[in-house]
């Protein structure tokens, strides 16, 4: 995961053509989450707290997960599955998507997973 180039530049790049507004939007979500648990880590890396504190080391884990969820959720965007529950394959609401964008499942689905 490059931390230099935003994922919506690297995905835009990659498809050589530029993405409907709704993608767009969607996307920029997506960046925003992306940027905000980066922020997040390099605030946990740079807080002196070693390495092998527990719950530095738990926080950063919970955080490398958000970001290979939401790593998943751009390649949903560019598969065009993003807004499909991975378990029963309804639509998740725009309210909850709009709140997590990154999410893969909806309210239901995400309940009976945990």
């Amino acid at each position: 995961m490059s931390l230099d180039l935003p994922r919506t530049e690297a995905r835009t790049e990659a498809r050589g053509r530029a993405a409907s507004p709704a993608a767009d939007e969607i996307r920029q979500r997506l960046e925003h989450a992306r940027s905000t648990r980066l922020a997040q880590l390099k605030a946990l890396d740079e807080s002196g707290q070693s390495s092998d504190d527990h719950l530095t080391s738990t926080q950063k884990e919970a955080i490398k997960r958000v970001l290979a969820e939401i790593d998943e959720a751009f390649a949903r965007v560019d598969d065009g599955t993003y807004g499909a529950c991975l378990g029963c394959g309804k639509a998740v609401p725009p309210e909850r998507l709009e709140i997590l964008p990154h999410t893969r499942h909806c309210v239901a689905c995400q309940r009976r997973a945990n």
